[in-house]
């Protein structure tokens, strides 16, 4: 965006305070939402953080698809720090520069409205556990004015819906979880603030006709991000630097936003709602215990849980939205559920196998038949690595006898104690549930069916006369099907936390995620925080500061793409090649250079391993072709480069090389290649040619 097109003077004024309340697509009158963002139509508030008074423009009630199924959640917040209109800088951040925090408020997969300044919950799932929560906008005071123009972007007979709330010297209560606001800690940061609604499993039109269930919630989030790179130019912050958060399925779809982008098969529902024809893959995910990888998850918890068979669960009348008023309700397993429970944890071995994980030392990690071997060592090492940061930071673990504490340092656990300690907090069919009890098997359901099973082994053990879900839209929602395959811009930068006291999902689920993601060659921050429950936002200061460390060493995460008129020549010859200029630098494909530099004495082999996602180089050795090398297709059209999440190795060792996808294909910056394999560029600037020369050594620019 341009920062002159904000720096404009407004009149505003006051007006008496007064509600409105959001009305559904289905009952509004005809007409095309516009995608424009109308920057006239926001309220001033302030705000307090630690101590320091931050104020903000909130644009609220953003519709952000043309043709919205349900304007109660299709919709969004947007709040930005006034510092930016007066062309100021908030630490290392400006208007055109600050990254945009994108919270999801999903709890259970039920519908979620956006987020707010004056919530007194953090992400989707509330508050986090008792005596973690960092009072930072309890007590805090609003005080709101609000811009005299109006809002064109809706229909002419729409008069309240993309209008905020309006009124003097609104004062917010205290937050009565004690919990921290994300989003107002992220304005205090200097982050742009982009919050989205979303459908859920049990949103309904007037004639009762389901219009959440899956993949609706993951549609929605896309559109939002969308709607968000269509208005770049026009809106504060960098929608190339989007940061997603969410917690629990909220922390799942988060996760899927991050794998899945601008895949196709998500594109005919975005094309139904009306999602702007941009882009949709985001630039970082943050995901507090995702409730993900659903069609293996009840084998996961089975496989942790088997040997418990006495339960405390959670008793939501039908209702899982984490929001909701809970009862604990205890138990036994019969023997019927712990037989389900032998044949689920019987399945997930042959599951982790079939993944072929590794740690980062190249270590298998397996599992025998009885679910034991590396795979849950390493388990049993991230609970351990959890204790051990928990002691060192001063907390008493005395009372958990289960802990072995030697000279300051946890050196063991015993598993099935700390398992003990945890506690099943779910039946067998923790989320297939075989009765279709359970909200995923809402989720799954269609637009007149409230609840199907989604895994043939909860269909061949059902007891409630129920139907299998469609398999298609079950691999929509789990982005382990999706994690840098072809046609799938999956983000490079990720971080997930589990809590070691967290019994609602297994903690397999997580440590798979996170491995699969490692394995491609993605950046991750995976750990276990010592003691939590199922919660998120509970290490707010530790999240803002991964983001801002992401955001300040990744390259752009896309830029403008020129194809480059510059000849090409290799040691005197000169060769016919695609290759593009991005910010004055050059782009080939590597098989491209390859090819170039084979029978030299810089010659390299190319292999790609699809596991790891990663191009192999190895030095000296001749390389082989495909066929389809050294073609130049004459494009003289720009187009929009996509950092790639593929890693490149030499000679088995990763090296820093920027590369960008460019029209579906990779092309990597030259210099970046020649400086690896040590050959030498030389630029001819009256003729525009570029010379690589083999026979000389690189030589810095």
């Amino acid at each position: 965006m341009k920062l002159k097109k904000w720096i404009t003077p407004v009149l505003t004024f006051s007006l008496l305070s007064m509600s409105f309340t959001t009305g559904s697509a289905s009952a509004a009158t005809s007409g095309a939402y516009s995608l424009k963002f109308n920057d006239a139509q926001y309220t001033t508030k302030t705000l307090t953080v630690d101590g320091r008074s931050v104020t903000y423009r909130a644009y609220e009630n953003i519709v952000y698809v043309k043709n919205p199924v349900d304007t109660n959640y299709e919709i969004m917040n947007v709040y930005v720090p006034e510092d930016y209109f007066q062309g100021k800088s908030i630490g290392s951040y400006t208007a055109d520069t600050a990254p945009i925090f994108f919270p999801n408020q999903v709890g259970g997969y039920m519908p979620a409205q956006p987020g707010s300044t004056e919530s007194s919950k953090g992400m989707g799932m509330g508050a986090g556990p008792q005596g973690t929560a960092q009072k930072t906008d309890k007590d805090s005071e609003m005080t709101s004015e609000v811009n005299a123009k109006t809002d064109s972007s809706k229909p002419e007979a729409e008069t309240g819906l993309n209008s905020p709330a309006v009124g003097t010297n609104v004062t917010a209560g205290p937050a009565s979880s004690g919990s921290p606001n994300a989003i107002a800690v992220a304005l205090s940061k200097g982050y742009v603030v982009a919050s989205p609604g979303a459908r859920g499993r049990t949103t309904q039109d007037d004639n009762g006709t389901y219009t959440g269930k899956a993949p609706a919630a993951i549609v929605d989030l896309k559109a939002a991000v969308r709607y968000l790179r269509y208005n770049d130019d026009i809106m504060p912050g960098d929608a190339e630097k989007i940061i997603s958060n969410g917690t629990s399925a909220g922390g799942a779809l988060s996760t899927l936003l991050g794998a899945t982008g601008n895949n196709a098969e998500y594109e005919p529902y975005l094309e139904a709602i009306g999602a702007a024809d941009e882009r949709d893959d985001v630039f970082a995910v943050s995901a507090y215990t995702p409730i993900t990888n659903l069609d293996n998850a009840d084998a996961a918890y089975e496989w942790q849980f088997n040997d418990i068979i006495s339960y405390e669960k959670l008793d939501f009348s039908g209702n899982t939205d984490f929001n909701m008023e809970r009862k604990m309700v205890e138990g036994t397993l019969t023997e019927d559920q712990i037989k389900i429970s032998d044949e689920l944890k019987a399945m997930f071995p042959t599951y982790v196998n079939s993944l072929e994980l590794t740690k980062a030392d190249g270590t298998a990690l397996t599992m025998n038949a009885d679910g034991n071997g590396p795979f849950k060592d390493y388990i049993k090492s991230l609970v351990i690595a959890s204790a051990q940061k928990a002691l060192k930071a001063g907390s008493d673990l005395s009372d958990k006898t289960w802990i072995t504490i030697e000279n300051g340092t946890v050196t063991d656990i015993d598993y099935d104690q700390y398992l003990a300690y945890l506690g099943r907090m779910k039946l067998p069919g923790a989320f297939d549930g075989l009765d279709l009890s359970n909200g995923e098997n809402e989720l799954f359901g269609t637009s007149n069916v409230t609840a199907q099973h989604f895994t043939q082994f909860g269909l061949d053990n059902d007891t409630a006369g129920g139907t299998l879900a469609a398999q298609n839209l079950v691999k929509m929602m789990n982005p382990m099907n999706y994690i840098s395959t072809e046609g799938t811009t999956t983000t490079s930068n990720w971080r997930i936390r589990m809590g070691t006291k967290d019994s609602d999902t297994s903690l397999a689920v997580s440590t798979i995620l996170a491995t699969e993601l490692e394995n491609k060659g993605l950046n991750v921050d995976f750990a276990m925080a010592w003691d939590i429950p199922h919660s998120g936002d509970y290490d707010l200061d530790e999240l803002f500061a991964w983001a801002d460390k992401v955001s300040a060493t990744s390259p752009k995460a896309s830029a403008t793409a020129t194809p480059s008129k510059s000849s090409v020549m290799v040691n005197g010859n000169k060769i016919s090649v695609d290759a593009y200029t991005i910010d004055g630098s050059n782009y080939f494909k590597l098989r491209d250079i390859a090819m170039a530099v084979n029978n030299t004495t810089k010659q390299f082999e190319v292999t790609s391993d699809a596991k790891t996602n990663a191009l192999n180089i190895t030095s000296n050795k001749a390389y082989t072709p495909t066929g389809i090398e050294l073609s130049a297709s004459g494009n003289t059209n720009s187009k929009t480069g996509v950092t790639t999440s593929t890693k490149i190795t030499l000679n088995g060792q990763e090296i820093s090389v920027t590369g960008y996808n460019i029209g579906g294909n990779e092309y990597y910056k030259l210099r970046d290649i020649a400086k690896s394999l040590d050959f030498n560029l030389v630029w001819n600037a009256a003729t525009h040619t570029i010379n690589m020369d083999t026979s000389n050594v690189y030589i810095s620019e």
